[in-house]
């Protein structure tokens, strides 16, 4: 289709040779536009023009100082564009403009931290057992595939890009189909930055053609992979026969707990924030609140108090505090959460419906939710909803509270609210989780490593070793004996 957004390969904007798809937004269910999708035979192309790209001596060889400047150049033009990167997200996934022009902020940020990285991190010297000295040093792995979600592209796909190209990779980038424009977008800022053509490639698509694609071709060193397990499962299948290293950063059903000597208002607010912010769409959202019975009623009160006094309305709508959920499909399939909530015996304490606006009628709403009465064996107390959806279960001490918060497949995220310094040391040694936050939660930060435990994945992203992830250790040997 001529008017399809096209992809970019080696510096070129290409139509490519697969079938379009349509870009819809889910808070007005009118298609944006429409997009160009990979092929295998896209990707092909792909992989020879970014391994060149990679070899050449001018990305290949580039000093440290000068890649650097790159990635800022990069971090300065995002910052030039914030509201368009930021309109291009609200489009495709609904997030209320207020935070998707946060995570464009957050995205120049993410380039500016590796920037630093890349030209202040360290090989070193190990120590000798003889007549040389030796030393470790770190090589990129040529061409990455990053993979990206829908929920939160302009963050995923920096904290992906950044530190893959200060690493001295080539990168292939495929969006989710979902929200490929941000994707996109960053495609024409490596441009005009200036970044060497083929260092940079996206390439919209299905998981299950491009993806895949991308993840079985010889010429790929290395995958990064954000999104549900069942996907990074087949990943890492493909992976093992190659022998080829992948970070998977999948699903979470994180636990929040409440203790009853906490400070109870700032708790249930955490809370609130924690499982509705963005509509629930959130890996580390806090779907599992696990309250201690003598304030069980208290919180739960107020859970549903802030959740029924969110503003619910269009993304770019003044004052707008929730969203659509992402897509239409997604939508129904949070409802059958919370009608299976409701065959198992839960009681929707508030939400469990779409709102009763007909400003909002033709949009893929869903009111916020909290479900009581469900045991954590249960399905929708197992099982990733990906949505607005708070269970909430008394527990009576903390044995009962670890054994709960930790029978679960997934070990993304943790937070715990507590007065008690030596009892949330304690707790948060216990869980099973990747990321602990104690009297606070979702706070995330760049220089911080992040992944998950069991089920939420392998490897670590963010921080220095975030850069390393993307390099293989060399050891070289300069001999002293004449």
């Amino acid at each position: 289709m001529d008017d399809a957004k096209p992809m970019l390969i080696g510096g070129e904007w290409k139509s490519g040779s697969g079938e379009t798809f349509d870009s819809q937004n889910p808070a007005t269910g009118i298609i944006n536009y429409h997009v160009c999708a990979a092929s295998a035979q896209d990707v092909d192309l792909t992989v020879a023009i970014a391994e060149r790209a990679a070899n050449e001596s001018t990305w290949r060889q580039m000093l440290p100082h000068a890649r650097a400047r790159l990635l800022s150049k990069l971090a300065d033009v995002i910052e030039s564009r914030v509201d368009d990167f930021a309109q291009a997200q609200m489009r495709e996934n609904g997030k209320v403009l207020r935070e998707c022009r946060a995570q464009a902020g957050s995205a120049a940020a993410i380039f500016r931290y590796y920037a630093a990285v890349c030209e202040t991190v360290e090989d070193a010297l190990t120590p000798s057992r003889g007549d040389y000295f030796s030393m470790r040093v770190h090589e990129p792995y040529g061409v990455v595939a990053a993979i990206t979600p829908w929920n939160s592209p302009l963050t995923m796909e920096a904290q992906k890009v950044a530190p893959a190209l200060a690493a001295g990779n080539a990168v292939i980038l495929k969006p989710s189909e979902i929200t490929p424009s941000p994707g996109l977008e960053l495609g024409k800022a490596a441009l005009a930055a200036g970044f060497p053509h083929g260092i940079l490639n996206v390439l919209p698509g299905t998981g299950s053609v491009a993806g895949a694609a991308l993840v079985a071709h010889p010429g790929v060193g290395f995958v990064s992979f954000t999104g549900g397990t069942a996907s990074g499962r087949r990943i890492a299948s493909v992976a093992a026969d190659k022998l080829m290293p992948v970070a998977l950063e999948l699903g979470g059903k994180s636990p929040h707990i409440v203790f009853a000597d906490a400070n109870l208002d700032a708790a249930v607010n955490a809370v609130a924030d924690g499982i509705f912010e963005a509509s629930g769409q959130s890996c580390v959202a806090g779907s599992r609140l696990f309250v201690q019975r003598s304030v069980h009623e208290r919180v739960l009160a107020g859970i549903v108090e802030r959740a029924r006094a969110l503003k619910i309305g269009l993304p770019d709508s003044p004052g707008a505090q929730f969203g659509p959920i992402s897509s239409f499909a997604h939508r129904d399939r949070i409802a059958r959460f919370v009608d299976t909530a409701r065959d198992e015996g839960g009681e929707v304490a508030t939400g469990g419906q779409r709102p009763d606006d007909s400003r909002l009628a033709a949009g893929a709403y869903y009111l916020p939710t909290v479900v009581t009465g469900l045991a954590n064996t249960s399905s929708v107390c197992q099982q990733e909803i990906f949505g607005p959806v708070l269970c909430v279960l008394p527990f009576d001490d903390e044995d009962d509270l670890v054994q709960q918060a930790n029978d679960s497949a997934y070990g993304l995220a943790a937070g715990l609210w507590t007065a008690d310094y030596q009892r949330a040391w304690r707790v948060a040694r216990r869980l099973d989780a990747g990321t602990v936050w104690i009297n606070t939660y979702k706070q995330l930060s760049i220089s911080t490593p992040f992944g998950g435990f069991k089920d939420s994945g392998l490897g670590r992203e963010k921080g220095i070793s975030g850069l390393r992830l993307y390099q293989q250790e060399k050891g070289l040997y300069f001999g002293l004996n004449g």
